[in-house]
C-alpha cells in the first residue's frame, strides 16, 4: 500500500532528544569527556561573570559549541548558530531543549575576551589531557615536537611598507580591493607589515613554495597513543620551531610529565637546540641533518634502538596537524592576532584529543591503538 503524506500539523508533540541519539553514537563518549573537563573549570567560570545582572549564555555551552564547529567542520560561528536551530544532535550535545531558541553569533565575540583573560582555552585543553593521564593513556617519558604554518586572515595586498601613509590605502578605483603591482618590490618582514593583521609574518614553507602571511603552530605529542599534550601559537620566524622547545619541555616538567626523549625532524638538529634538550636531561632523538654540515648528534645517540622507534613514532604528529587543518578547519585562522588564533588552536586541539580518546576508550582492554 502506498504511503501518503500527512499534511495535518501536530498541535502538541513531546520530543525526547536523548532517545533520538543512538546509544553507540561516538559523540556520547566525547560529550561525557567534555562535560567532565568543563565541570572542573566551573570555579573559573564563576570568576568570569558578575554575581548580579541578566544570566548569560552558559560558558560551557559556548565552549562545547566551539568543539562542535571543529568536530563537524562547520565553516563559521554564524553558520553554526543557523544550524543549531534545526540540528537535534547539536542541541543534545549542548543540553538544549527542542524549543529553546538558538543564541546570536555575537555571543561568541563578546565572550572571547573573557576566555582570553583567564586562558580558558588552554585550561580546557589541559583538563582533557589530565583526564587522559588519569586513565593511563599517556606516555610520561617519550615525546615528539613539530611545527606547522597556519595561514593568517589577511591578504597579501595588505602587506605594505611600514612608512606608507594610511591615505594610500584608499587610493584607486576600488578601495576595498585595490589593484596592487608587486613586480620588482622586495617585501620583507623587517620593512613591511600587514595592515589587516600586523602580527602575521610573510613566510614560505620551503624552496619553490609561495610566500603567505602566516603564524606558527607548535605541537608536543606523546608516543603511546599519539595524543596532543601541548600546543603553542607564535609568530612565524625561521627559528620559531627551535625557540619554542625549551618552553615546551619546561611546561611539561612543571606538570606530571618526565620527558626522557624528544623526537623531531632535522630542523631541530642544531647545536643550540640539542644543548637545550640535554640541559634538561632530555635525550634528543631528532633526525640528523648532514647536508653540508656535521650533525649535532652522533652515533652515541643514533645507535640505540629507541632512536629508531622515536623516528618512526614522530611522524604521527603530522596526523594531528592534518586533522586540525582539514576536519577542524584550522588551515587558515578566522581570527586576528597570535592570541586569538592560539585560543582557536587550543579548542581545535581539544576536539582532536576528544575524538582520539573516544576511539581509545571504545576499544577492549589489551587492544593496540596503533
Amino acid at each position: 500500500m502506498r504511503g501518503r503524506r500527512d499534511s495535518q500539523v501536530t498541535i502538541l508533540a513531546f520530543v525526547d532528544v536523548e532517545k533520538r541519539v543512538p546509544l553507540d553514537h561516538p559523540l556520547r563518549t566525547i560529550k561525557a569527556l567534555a562535560d567532565e573537563a568543563l565541570s572542573a573549570l566551573s570555579p573559573e567560570f564563576d570568576r568570569l561573570y558578575s554575581k548580579v545582572g541578566r544570566p548569560s549564555i552558559p560558558p560551557e555551552r559556548l565552549l562545547k559549541s566551539s568543539l562542535l564547529i571543529a568536530l563537524f567542520s562547520v565553516r563559521s560561528e554564524r553558520a553554526f548558530c543557523e544550524e543549531l536551530d534545526y540540528n537535534l544532535l547539536f542541541r543534545w550535545f549542548l543540553d538544549m531543549g527542542v524549543f529553546e531558541p538558538s543564541f546570536d553569533v555575537t555571543v561568541f565575540t563578546k565572550n572571547r575576551e573573557r576566555l582570553l583573560e583567564r586562558q580558558i582555552g588552554q585550561q580546557l585543553f589541559d583538563e582533557v589531557v589530565a583526564g587522559a593521564h588519569e586513565r593511563g593513556l599517556l606516555s610520561d617519558e617519550h615525546f615528539s615536537v613539530d611545527g606547522t604554518l597556519i595561514e593568517a586572515a589577511a591578504s597579501l595586498k595588505s602587506f605594505k611598507p611600514r612608512e606608507r601613509a594610511d591615505k594610500d590605502d584608499k587610493d584607486g578605483d576600488d578601495p576595498g580591493n585595490p589593484w596592487v603591482d608587486f613586480h620588482g618590490e622586495k617585501r620583507r618582514n623587517a620593512s613591511h607589515e600587514s595592515r589587516t593583521d600586523p602580527e602575521a609574518r610573510l613566510m614560505r614553507k620551503g624552496k619553490g613554495k609561495e610566500a603567505k602571511l602566516v603564524f606558527m603552530a607548535h605541537a608536543l605529542m606523546e608516543h603511546r597513543h599519539g595524543l596532543l599534550v601541548d600546543f603553542q601559537m607564535t609568530e612565524a620566524t625561521g627559528t620559531a620551531e627551535r625557540d619554542i622547545v625549551p618552553r615546551l619541555l619546561d611546561e611539561a616538567q612543571e606538570r606530571y610529565f618526565k620527558p626522557r626523549t624528544l623526537a623531531g625532524d632535522r630542523n631541530y638538529d642544531t647545536r643550540a637546540c640539542v644543548e637545550e634538550m640535554r640541559r634538561r636531561a632530555v635525550t634528543p632523538h631528532v633526525a640528523q641533518n648532514n647536508s653540508r654540515r656535521a650533525s649535532a648528534i652522533d652515533g652515541r645517540t643514533t645507535r640505540h634502538a629507541g632512536y629508531a622507534l622515536s623516528q618512526r613514532f614522530r611522524k604521527r604528529v603530522e596526523e594531528i596537524f592534518g586533522w586540525m587543518k582539514t576536519v577542524g578547519g584550522f588551515r587558515r585562522t578566522r581570527y586576528l592576532g597570535v592570541e586569538r588564533t592560539g585560543l582557536a588552536g587550543y579548542l581545535v586541539g581539544t576536539a582532536y584529543n576528544l575524538v582520539r580518546l573516544a576511539k581509545l576508550l571504545a576499544q577492549p582492554a589489551g587492544v593496540s591503538a596503533a
